[in-house]
């Protein structure tokens, strides 16, 4: 059998296995406060990761503190975060996020999650404006160390070329299809998130993937089947 025909579920130990050696393990430990990682998250939809720090920084600094976010005037949030794209979408997003989690919580604060099955958690962030499976997902592994698997362009990208997901697969099925095969384990989950986001970025790219020096080659369907036999015309 050749490599691309393994089943996934072998096929999703080996990719884990060779990132792992690729780009060497991390450890999990939150980046920043849950608030921060919330809302950044939603600024940095469809935005590069400068431009959404930059559009975070400005927004605190004009407005001082969340409730000085929840409280200004829209078109002034909307212009603090205007290196992001979709500022006039966003802000009001951001706003009435605030705003539902004070006037669920009596305040702006998300520590509570963390006691919080998944399935319950994933429930009230998804209620918020602007919160994905993608990003409730991110917040849970990152900052509370939740057993889930965030699957963003890069780590779709990776799983459909290499076969870990069918061509039919949408990108919010794609977190149950690739959580089901892999440990539930949070750092584990983080590092494969992680290995997949940066091979996207640097190797598997959406246009004129870097096929000849990736590690996963030998077992990508994309590779055997387009790359290999010369009918990718970027090639």
């Amino acid at each position: 059998m050749e490599g691309y025909e393994l089943p996934a579920e072998e096929k999703i130990v080996i990719t884990h296995e060779l990132l792992n050696q690729e780009y060497k393990r991390l450890v999990l430990d939150p980046r920043r406060s849950h608030m921060h990682e919330l809302i950044s998250t939603m600024l940095s939809h469809r935005t590069n990761h400068a431009d959404e720090q930059q559009a975070y920084y400005t927004m605190l600094e004009r407005f001082g503190d969340w409730e000085g976010v929840l409280n200004a005037p829209e078109d002034e949030l909307a212009d603090a975060v205007s290196t992001t794209r979709y500022p006039l979408q966003k802000a009001p997003q951001i706003q009435q996020t605030l705003r539902m989690i004070k006037e669920d919580r009596g305040e702006i604060n998300i520590d509570f999650l963390a006691d919080l099955p998944i399935d319950e958690a994933m429930a009230w962030l998804t209620r918020l404006p602007g919160v994905g499976p993608k990003t409730a997902t991110l917040l849970l592994l990152f900052n509370f160390k939740k057993p889930v698997l965030p699957v963003d362009t890069h780590v779709f990208r990776v799983s459909q070329r290499v076969g870990l997901i069918g061509a039919k697969i949408t990108a919010n099925k794609a977190h149950d299809v690739l959580l089901e095969m892999l440990p539930k384990d949070a750092t584990e989950l983080f590092n494969f998130h992680k290995h997949l986001f940066w091979h996207g970025q640097k190797v598997c790219t959406w246009s004129y993937p870097k096929c000849e020096k990736c590690v996963l080659n030998g077992i990508c369907n994309y590779y055997s089947q387009v790359r290999a036999k010369g009918i990718d015309k970027a090639a």
